[in-house]
């Protein structure tokens, strides 16, 4: 089951010179606006929708009401199209058409199936109407077993690749700009500077712009062509290749990964590598040198005696400088004969030169 509150490129997208290239198939947002063209393999485009290039699908073309497409739909499978929708080139259907009223077609339509032009209900009150009418004749396997097609998660399509565009997102020649969170997929071209809530980015994809989101992660072996900035924190793995700036509240960066401008983190840079590179690191057969157990211990005491023996010898010579060098008191004698010679005691005195007397 896909999210619709994240967009999603997946694997091996290409943003071409007026087209979107996609493996996969396409879900695009109501209110979405695209200033190029689409390949894909199932389209599925929302109401309020405008394209500017022309939309081409492999397989079944879904196009709501009151959207407009700048060039020409191509479908190989089923077409259906919802009241007012616009299309300023030519509609051809390899399978059915169903039209819904006021549609305009500006150079006409070829379809080679059964082709439908009506006004259908909306489907939440086609499925009110059927449900009920179920319940009141009494049928209620058959409301369950409705419910069950419905509602049911299993479908062969699951893992199918898929480009999602949530609600209100844009494309243009130099942005790709969204609300919600951002995931790019392996072996992408992109161009036009990525503006999203939060940016996750595959291996070996190149991206023309710049980034800006809350956090931005970038695994390995990408190309980015312009500057990072986050609110948040960036991860960015081993093998990348960042042409720009990088500025981010935290950076935690693979030590193989080069940043062609500066990097600015208040709270830090972290340079780190894998557990395989560290196993890589360490010679095998290397032998450490046993350490002597004694020698340290031996050499600070050494140096300790040495130490005690010179601040005794500066003590005697008078080179102990200062004010924090205090004698012990003199004797009696000492005392008295001070007492006698200057007037006054003396309990301590201090030793050193230019030292005050106390």
């Amino acid at each position: 089951m896909f999210d619709p509150q994240t967009l999603v490129v997946p694997d091996g997208t290409r943003m071409e010179e007026r087209t979107i290239v996609v493996d996969g198939g396409a879900i695009i947002g109501g209110g979405t606006s695209i200033e190029y063209g689409i390949i894909a393999d199932e389209i599925t485009i929302g109401e309020h929708v405008k394209i500017y290039g022309e939309v081409s699908a492999r397989s079944d073309v879904y196009i709501d009401r009151r959207s407009e497409i700048g060039g020409t739909v191509r479908a190989n499978g089923d077409a259906h199209l919802g009241e007012f929708t616009k299309i300023d080139g030519k509609l051809a259907v390899a399978g059915n058409l169903d039209i819904g009223d006021h549609v305009s077609i500006k150079d006409g339509f070829e379809a080679r199936g059964w082709i439908t032009i009506r006004n259908p209900i909306p489907l939440i009150i086609f499925l009110y109407l059927y449900l009920s009418e179920l319940i009141r004749s009494g049928r209620d396997e058959e409301v369950e077993k409705a419910l069950d097609d419905l509602f049911s998660d299993d479908s062969d399509d699951v893992d199918t690749p898929m480009m999602i565009l949530p609600a209100k997102s844009g494309i243009t020649l130099s942005a790709i700009e969204t609300g919600k969170p951002a995931h790019i997929g392996d072996d992408c071209r992109l161009q036009g500077n990525i503006r999203a809530e939060s940016v996750s980015m595959g291996s070996n994809t190149t991206l023309f712009g710049s980034i800006r989101a809350k956090d931005v992660t970038i695994r390995e072996n990408c190309t980015v062509h312009g500057n990072i900035d986050a609110s948040g924190n960036v991860s960015i793995g081993s093998g990348n290749h960042v042409l720009g700036d990088l500025r981010a509240r935290a950076i935690n960066i693979h030590r193989s990964a080069v940043v062609d401008g500066t990097m600015d983190a208040p709270r830090g840079i972290v340079v780190e590598e894998t557990a395989s590179e560290v196993e890589e690191a360490r010679k095998p057969g290397e032998v450490e040198k046993p350490k002597e157990v004694g020698k340290p211990e031996t050499e600070a005491k050494a140096k300790a005696v040495v130490k005690k023996a010179k601040n005794k010898k500066h003590a005697r010579s008078g080179r102990n400088t200062g004010r924090k060098q205090f004698a012990r008191p003199r004797s009696r004698r000492d005392k008295r004969s001070r007492r006698e010679r200057h007037g006054r005691g003396q309990r301590y005195y201090v030793r050193g030169r230019g030292a005050e007397r106390r």
